[in-house]
């Protein structure tokens, strides 16, 4: 792969002017490799599906592991990727702003900032002045590294069971106003509130995660999203298949339980 960082950060921003573009999540270099080849514009990782191709649960992993399966997707294909670099491995600011430095140093042409709380917490969510500040450094991180690496910032209430809008538009507000390039509050099921939050954070694009299996990117593009992604999605379905047919297998040893429909394409992919 011959794309530099430089050109894969500047693609990536141009992603986010205008339309809405579907960045799907690939868990290991092959899927990333297969991604490109069916002729998708850019990437995501995600931290729960490199999780499970390691035998470990979401929120298991260390900044190294991940730090090093973002150096091997960035290598492996001419698109930009963007992290899911969950928490940035760190509480306080300084700690974030030096793990997000090393990330920008893989060949990312984005990553994401969330404001959950470590497991064990008293409270789902990091306090906000402490979540704004998290931003905060990430964005002078960033600044500093000289790569203009797209910065999301994530509201997480959705997901922890304090899935409030008025809270969640006061988060995202808070964190555009702390650099956030991009804003994300994962779980948004309603139209009127995803319409509310494109609203709030203007002009800055919103990216929704595919919570709802009914939506189609047109309809997301009409309520004014920038990019739709799927989060683990695409890991689990496969994950789901490939136990599917191995199960059949088992069961009634009929190799023809585990024949891919349509053979995969490895030319496509790997040539």
């Amino acid at each position: 792969m011959t794309t530099s960082q430089a050109d894969k950060v500047a693609a990536f921003r141009a992603l986010h002017e205008t339309g809405c573009f579907a960045l799907p999540n690939p868990w290991d270099v092959g899927s990333a490799r297969y991604l490109q080849a069916l002729g998708f514009r850019a990437l995501a990782s995600t931290s729960a599906g490199f999780a499970w191709s390691l035998g470990k649960m979401d929120y298991q992993l260390t900044v190294e592991d991940v730090l090093g399966h973002l150096s091997s997707l960035c290598a492996a294909t001419d698109l930009p990727v963007n992290a899911d670099f969950e928490g940035g491995f760190a509480i306080e600011p300084e700690g974030v702003a030096a793990n997000v430095a090393r990330a920008a140093a893989t060949g990312l042409a984005g990553l994401s900032i969330e404001d959950r709380s470590p497991a064990g917490s008293d409270r789902p969510l990091l306090a906000l002045d402490l979540a704004v500040a998290r931003i905060r450094a990430a964005r002078a991180a960033i600044d500093a590294s000289g790569t203009g690496v797209l910065l999301t910032a994530r509201c997480e209430g959705y997901l922890v069971g304090e899935g409030n809008l008025a809270p969640t538009l006061a988060r995202l507000e808070a964190f555009a106003e702390a650099g956030a390039d991009c804003l994300y509050a994962p779980g948004l099921t309603k139209d009127e509130d995803i319409r509310a939050v494109v609203a709030a954070v203007a002009p800055r694009p919103v990216n929704v995660l595919a919570f709802d299996y009914g939506w189609t990117t047109q309809h997301l593009a009409d309520l004014g999203v920038r990019r739709v992604s799927l989060g683990g999605a695409l890991a689990r379905k496969a994950y789901a298949e490939a136990m599917h047919a191995a199960k059949g297998w088992l069961d009634t040893g009929a190799l023809g339980a585990v024949a891919a429909q349509p053979p995969i394409p490895f030319g496509a992919a790997f040539g």
